[in-house]
């Protein structure tokens, strides 16, 4: 198996008020290249340190982060990590730093020291690949939230990253700025084979991933394919998760005594589901 992350044996500390608290401990698992990836939990599940550690930002106080075998501890490694790993955070608004769009997206790759020619090829290849680049010359701040999103990620893409980690991405945007997100991730996933490793709460948003991870309290407490994590729903509101509506309802129906099957994802599966059992009735 190819993998563009390996996580071994890590726990990340922190002290407050001279208390240490382990926000990430002893947790292990690989990113498989090419694949796409959720991380679910609740907020203070350590979600979000894990993600920062992905890609070098945080260093692990124990254990390795390892970026297509290279260990994100060592400092003179850490441009080179954030080449092959991208980032993008929650709000949009904080990762916007020019007063045009094509300049913004221009950013990073400037700062990788490229020529202006290959600059600019990648810019509009960035801005093609999410669906914006009618947008070029237009003013970031005057987008809607899922549009500036899409900025944010098309500023990575332009770097080349074999991966992004995205940091709860739609937490502050409407369902339909949501929607484009996840699609613009999928899409990228599939037809440029980037790896994504997708930082969430909203279950919806795991439905179609090849892999779900659940963590809380700092470790991961389950680690499966969206169908089999969906199963299992007393144990994702037992950490305070909620789940699909699909997932919901016929957890319901079997909580009332229907002979209703609960391995489905889709609504398709869900009616099917539930006619089948009203069949047998």
């Amino acid at each position: 198996m190819d993998n563009i992350i390996e996580i071994k044996n890590v726990t990340y500390e922190y002290t407050d008020a001279d208390q240490t608290y382990k926000a990430v401990e002893n947790v292990s698992f690989s990113i498989e290249r090419g694949s796409f990836t959720v991380i679910l939990g609740h907020n203070g599940s350590g979600k979000s340190t894990l993600a920062k550690m992905l890609n070098g930002l945080f260093k692990p106080t124990s254990g390795d982060v390892l970026v297509d075998s290279i260990n994100t501890k060592a400092e003179e490694t850490e441009i080179e990590v954030k080449r092959k790993v991208g980032m993008v955070f929650q709000n949009p608004d904080n990762q916007l730093v020019a007063s045009i769009v094509e300049e913004d997206v221009a950013f990073g790759p400037e700062n990788l020291g490229l020529e202006p020619c290959l600059i600019r090829q990648r810019v509009d290849e960035a801005l093609k690949s999410v669906g914006m680049y009618e947008f070029k010359d237009s003013t970031p701040h005057h987008l809607s939230g899922g549009q500036k999103q899409r900025i944010a990620i098309a500023g990575i893409i332009a770097m080349e990253p074999e991966c992004i980690i995205l940091d709860e991405p739609t937490a502050m945007l409407d369902p339909v700025g949501r929607k484009e997100i996840i699609e613009t991730l999928h899409k990228l996933n599939k037809e440029k084979n980037i790896t994504v490793v997708l930082i969430t709460h909203y279950m919806e948003e795991a439905e179609n991933a090849d892999r779900v991870m659940v963590m809380n309290d700092g470790v991961i407490i389950d680690d499966n394919t969206p169908r089999e994590i969906f199963k299992n729903v007393s144990q994702l509101k037992a950490v305070g998760l909620s789940v699909p509506q699909t997932t919901e309802l016929l957890y319901a129906l079997k909580q009332n005594g229907f002979n209703v099957s609960t391995d489905v994802l889709s609504e398709e599966e869900t009616a099917k589901a539930i006619a089948l059992c009203l069949e047998e009735k």
